[in-house]
Parts: C-alpha cells; sequence; structure tokens
C-alpha cells in the first residue's frame, strides 16, 4: 500500500477515522475530529502544534470532538457553508488545501484535496464519507445523480493522489464488488490483496485515485441510473 510520512492516521470511534497532516516540522492540520482525546494523544506523542482542524461534513462522528479540540488547542475550526466553500484554497505554511464540494452523502460535504507543489509532486485526498476504498458513502440529503457526480469530480484527480477516507470499510466494500456486473480480473484480484492485508493485520488505507478508477464499482457505473441501482443494492448488503 501507498504510504506517506506527512499524514498520520488516527483510528477513532471503532472504524472511523481522523488524520492529521504535518505541513512542517512543528505544524500540523486534522481532518474530522470524532474523539478529541484520540488527537490530542497523537499531536503530544509528536510534539506537533495544530493550526486548523478542517471538517469533511456534521455527522457526529466526524465533529464529535471538534468544538473541545478548538478549546484545547486553539486551532482554527474550519467547516463548509461557514469558512470555506468550493473552489477556496486555503494555505499552511508552504502547502495550499483546495475545498472540493461533493454533495451527496450530506447536502454540505466536502472533500479537501493537499494540491502538488513544486518541491513536492504527491496530491492527498481527504474524502470523509464521499469516497472510500472500493466504495462510497451512503445517500442522505441529495440524489444519487448528484452523488455519482460529485464522485466523478474526485475520479478527474491526478491517478497518483492518495486517498483517505473517513472510515474503513474496504473489505466489505470489495466483497459487494466482486458480485456485481462490474467485477472482473482487476476486482477480484484486488479483493484477494485485501483479504490478504486483513488477515495480516496490515493498513487498508490510503488508496488511490487511479485504485479507484479501476476497481471502485461505483466509479465504474457509467450512468446516473446505473449507480443508483447499484447504491440501492449496496444499502441492502
Amino acid at each position: 500500500m501507498p504510504t506517506s510520512n506527512q499524514v498520520i492516521v488516527i483510528p477513532v470511534l471503532g472504524d472511523n477515522f481522523a488524520y492529521l497532516y504535518r505541513y512542517d516540522e512543528d505544524n500540523a492540520i486534522a481532518f474530522d475530529c470524532g474523539d478529541c482525546d484520540a488527537v490530542l494523544h497523537v499531536l503530544e506523542k509528536n510534539n506537533l502544534n495544530l493550526s486548523a482542524l478542517l471538517i469533511t461534513h456534521n455527522h457526529f462522528d466526524h465533529t464529535a470532538g471538534a468544538k473541545e479540540l478548538k478549546k484545547k488547542t486553539g486551532c482554527a475550526l474550519i467547516t463548509t457553508g461557514k469558512t470555506v466553500n468550493d473552489g477556496d484554497v486555503l494555505s499552511f505554511g508552504n502547502e495550499n488545501i483546495r475545498v472540493i464540494a461533493t454533495p451527496g452523502h450530506t447536502a454540505s460535504s466536502v472533500c479537501f484535496y493537499r494540491q502538488p507543489s513544486d518541491t513536492d509532486k504527491q496530491g492527498y485526498l481527504f474524502t470523509g464519507d464521499t469516497l472510500f476504498a472500493g466504495g462510497c458513502g451512503r445517500i442522505f440529503e441529495c440524489s444519487a445523480a448528484t452523488m455519482h457526480q460529485s464522485l466523478q469530480k474526485l475520479a478527474a484527480l491526478p491517478p497518483d493522489t492518495l486517498v483517505y477516507p473517513g472510515h474503513d470499510y474496504t473489505l466489505e466494500n470489495y466483497q459487494f464488488a466482486g458480485e456485481t456486473e462490474y467485477a472482473n480480473e482487476i476486482i477480484k484480484q484486488r479483493l484477494a490483496d485485501i483479504i490478504r492485508l486483513h488477515q495480516q493485520g496490515k493498513p487498508l488505507i490510503p488508496s488511490t485515485i487511479e485504485m479507484e478508477r479501476k476497481t471502485n464499482v461505483f466509479l465504474l457505473a457509467k450512468t446516473d441510473k446505473d449507480f443508483a441501482a447499484l447504491r440501492k443494492r449496496k444499502d441492502r448488503f
């Protein structure tokens, strides 16, 4: 699996993830916070200052610790529709983070894309509950067509972009993928790899945009109608 020393993955609340992105030696930004204590522990362990907390969407498992984390660290709290909007670019040191509106899971869901720079060509995408490794989030506040369009927007990012989702549903997602009409040899091999990594206790994230383009059945769905039918099937899986 691809890795990055700049991103620290923080498991919270069972299968949730919060993330720290280290943009220089002493400072970091966080993405989502379901548990303040878990994020504080990692900040202290790595001797990092927290500049900002960026929230992908307003569900409790991504925001429960946000106010407390802001209070204890003095970080800025950045949320869609209040402090940022689609296309905004946030600067931290020499790093630029672009806000990408991705309505579907919720009407105000966003993803945060750390843009490649002259000194670091790697892109990083923090997707909340919009895009998972091998899957996508449930649709609560929008149409299936809206969610499908949001996913296609993410699929257009550079193929080597590292994808950091808000949950680890990877094994279940690929088990589902193997039972769909989109199943192909690449997906079957990916499922076998995921099973092996899972049995070995190794991390299943991050993914890449290239991997999602090839093996995520929700990105392979050609039309909004196909996507909607697939999402309904996954809801019952």
